[in-house]
């Protein structure tokens, strides 16, 4: 099994795709890498910006959980 970083809530925040060029999201203590996705482009999707915990704002979006399956886990919030 392998063993996913700790990154910190201020660590996240500068992966939001304007600071750095990585562009995460935080969903249930999971960080996951958007990068690559055309819906997280320049970090913002509709109205939620990357470099964020989303696991709150999740309950509004016309999507399930199985969105997380396309992208990379690169760590965890701590």
């Amino acid at each position: 099994m392998e063993t996913m970083p700790f990154f910190t809530r201020e660590q996240l925040a500068l992966r939001n795709g304007q600071d750095r060029e990585e562009v995460w999201i935080a969903y249930k203590g999971d960080i996951y890498d958007v990068t690559k996705s055309r819906m997280w482009k320049d970090g913002k999707h509709y109205e939620h910006w990357a470099g964020q915990d989303l696991t709150g704002e999740f309950d509004d979006a016309p999507h399930t959980t199985y969105v997380f399956d396309k992208f990379r886990k690169v760590g965890r919030i701590r």
